[in-house]
């Protein structure tokens, strides 16, 4: 027979027991401690009830407590350097998605690309004994760092950057091959001046852009040009201005993430030129806001979401299994294709290159 629900006085505050809430909810207290660990064996109304006292008695779960009577806490660190990146909002919802099937939760950070703030937050984590850590290895990781990690039993998955030498867990997406395509994309459409402008850090997914582009641009038989500078709206804004007041300006622009494009094409702009068609601009990522620019971007899509839920899912597998086989997990990546790369083939033309350049040159000495 279903237990009544009861509704004792309140207890004190901070008096509240297991007992109490399963009086107050006319459920048995095994059931109340179910609820509370987010089992998945307790029906939805039942829990919503359980929730319900829960409230209205004022019970505060210990969960700190609970982790020290289990093996696991169900939680993952998650450390990124650039949250501000509409890149990593999408990422780590694929990695909150992923997580949340398994009843886990996530604590993120952002390095802001700094070793010595990145290994603060490490260390808290630990503290907080996270089951895993999913690492963006800052710029300037000592390699060292992810044996560390494994001396303190954190199993660690690298995400799109990485650091050390393998075998080492690891998910992102093929940034070279990224490239290639976006070049061989621009070829293809009649651009011979194709410039790269691309971050200025010694890192993996930095430099496998770089290879990207000058083994694409040596496939084709041209001559690189290209620019090193920050990953930023503003660095893309200025770096194209540079470039367009060059004698031969380029008729096509290949950057290193979207918000550098779409500095570049408000470069253009300001120029009063347009994107797409005095010059063709590609991106890297293909982030939401891509598809909405003005002309739409064409970009590298890299898959942030997957890959959120790629190194997600990798990280539970290794923290099921601590000493199986490492894994690395590489997208494909996509070009996708939008008006801000239907320049013409008309940039060829000498002529034509000759005009667009003294118009440029005119336009940035103007007061």
């Amino acid at each position: 027979m279903a237990r009544q629900p009861t509704h004792p006085s309140s207890p004190r505050p901070g008096s509240v027991t297991l007992e109490d809430i399963a009086a107050h909810a006319g459920v048995s207290r095994s059931t109340v401690s179910l609820v509370l660990r987010e089992s998945p064996l307790v029906a939805e109304r039942t829990r919503d009830n359980v929730r319900a006292s829960i409230k209205t008695l004022g019970y505060v779960y210990n969960r700190g407590a609970a982790a020290l009577r289990s093996s696991r806490t169900h939680t993952l660190g998650v450390v990124v350097y650039d949250i501000a990146n509409p890149f990593f909002g999408a990422m780590v919802a694929g990695i909150d998605a992923a997580l949340h099937r398994e009843n886990y939760v996530s604590f993120l950070a952002n390095s802001e690309d700094s070793p010595q703030r990145q290994l603060r937050f490490l260390e808290r984590m630990r503290e907080h004994r996270v089951d895993g850590i999913l690492l963006c290895p800052s710029e300037g990781t000592d390699p060292a760092l992810i044996a560390t990690l494994s001396d303190w039993n954190l199993p660690c998955v690298q995400v799109l950057r990485h650091v050390g030498e393998p075998p080492f867990d690891y998910a992102g997406t093929d940034f070279e091959q990224g490239v290639r395509l976006a070049v061989d994309h621009l070829v293809a459409r009649g651009h011979r001046q194709i410039a790269f402008i691309g971050g200025e850090a010694e890192h993996s997914a930095t430099l496998a852009r770089w290879r990207g582009y000058f083994a694409a641009i040596a496939d084709h038989g041209l001559a690189p040009r290209h620019l090193r500078t920050a990953l930023t709206r503003r660095a893309g804004f200025e770096a194209i201005q540079t470039l367009m007041a060059e004698p031969t300006p380029p008729s096509a622009v290949v950057c290193h993430n979207d918000l550098m494009a779409f500095g570049a094409m408000l470069g253009l702009k300001r120029l009063g030129l347009t994107p797409g068609v005095d010059c063709a601009v590609v991106g890297t990522d293909d982030v939401e806001e891509a598809a909405l620019s003005d002309p739409p971007l064409t970009s590298v899509a890299t898959h942030p979401y997957a890959i959120g839920e790629e190194a997600a899912r990798l990280a539970l597998r290794r923290i099921a299994d601590p000493d199986g086989a490492r894994e690395q997990v590489i997208l494909s990546p996509r070009l996708q294709v939008r008006e801000s790369s239907d320049a013409a083939e008309r940039h060829q033309d000498p002529a034509t290159t000759s005009k667009a350049s003294a118009q440029h040159a005119r336009r940035l000495t103007t007061p």
